[in-house]
């Protein structure tokens, strides 16, 4: 008598990881690209999971999770589909923005070895990467989230200690070594809107009408341009609404000097410190002005591009908007994508003069 066979079959294998990444071979899924490589004994390379080249047998192929795990088992990258070139830039930008969210989700900042491990890049590889798509360092970047956290917390938080552990840091002491760097004064009077801190100020005349120059004890803090004095303090005083502020003396006169000798011939090299603040996005902006060489200009597209981030270009225009430090940080000198004069905070009037005297030099 035959027996019948059993109602219930044995449940079939879960694919292992190595099944999965042979079917992605097979697909050529551009999906899992970056996600593992895959070498190939009888040719001596290896390739990304969607390499077009023709495909080898199951039993030659090895998976490999980066790039330099494949080449320390002595297989060369791929000419056809060039595993170790970043890929795509959206591949790129996804690597980097995951960076960026461990950094923001992190009590305490992670190290370069870290975020390389997370992404599975080598420290230097990432360490390019993450510069040349963002326009700063992975440890920039870290810091100037450090900071915004912090200046958040200040504003929000009934202590400074308090604010201080919720941004982070793990003690006081370590926070106050960076105070100066992080906000320019001391964590209570930033939190107290500048209260205790003392900002010189002075109104002059150059050829582009008034000028007003405010400095903290750690460098030029406003440069800007107007007609009327009473306005220009006024804004000066929304920036710093409990500071102290005081009309410059003597030795103050010498700095505007400087100043408006810098406005006059811009061919001088500016040489004087400066106090800035702004978010992350901001400063880089703003680093990438101060590259722009007098006489030159470069349109919002073009610096959004230079910053790594090319669909941004309202948000650079809002950052150039933003400048406080006229001429020292050359907003000026950011053109229309067809070369016009765009908006100009101090007017456009200002903007096309400050050129034409960069251009004469």
């Amino acid at each position: 008598m035959m027996k019948r066979p059993s109602s219930t079959a044995p449940a079939a294998a879960a694919p292992s990881a190595s099944d999965q990444r042979w079917a992605a071979v097979v697909a050529r899924d551009p999906a899992c690209d970056g996600a593992f490589y895959y070498s190939v004994v009888t040719t001596g390379v290896y390739c990304r999971p969607s390499c077009p080249a023709r495909r080898a047998k199951r039993e030659h192929v090895h998976f490999h999770a980066t790039c330099d795990e494949a080449e320390a088992a002595g297989f060369r990258p791929c000419r056809r589909c060039k595993p170790r070139e970043t890929g795509s830039v959206r591949d790129d930008v996804a690597r980097v923005t995951r960076a960026c969210r461990l950094i923001e989700a992190a009590d305490e900042l992670p190290t370069l070895a870290e975020l390389s491990v997370a992404l599975g890049l080598s420290p230097f590889h990432f360490h390019r990467l993450f510069k040349t798509t963002t326009g700063v360092t992975p440890k920039a970047f870290a810091e100037a989230h450090r900071r915004n956290r912090v200046q958040a917390s200040l504003e929000r938080s009934r202590t400074v200690t308090e604010a201080i552990h919720e941004a982070g840091f793990g003690s006081s002491g370590r926070f106050y070594a960076k105070a100066a760097a992080t906000l320019g004064m001391t964590p209570m009077a930033y939190r107290t809107g500048g209260d205790g801190i003392e900002i010189r100020f002075a109104v002059s005349r150059c050829s582009l009408g008034a000028i007003l120059v405010a400095a903290t004890q750690k460098g030029i803090a406003a440069i800007l341009f107007g007609e009327a004095p009473g306005k220009m303090e006024h804004e000066l005083r929304s920036r710093f609404p409990k500071a102290r502020l005081v009309s410059g003396d003597r030795r103050f006169g010498r700095l505007v000097a400087k100043v408006i000798a810098f406005v006059e011939e811009p061919d001088r090299s500016f040489d004087l410190p400066l106090d800035i603040r702004g978010t992350a996005f901001q400063q880089r902006v703003w680093d990438a002005l101060r590259s722009i060489p007098p006489g030159a200009t470069a349109s919002y597209s073009e610096l959004a591009r230079r910053i790594g981030e090319p669909k941004s270009v309202r948000a650079v225009a809002r950052a150039c908007a933003a400048n406080a430090i006229a001429v020292a940080i050359p907003c000026h000198r950011v053109v229309a994508k067809d070369g016009s004069l765009a908006g100009y905070r101090w007017g456009i009037a200002r903007k096309q003069a400050l050129l034409e005297k960069e251009r004469k030099r």
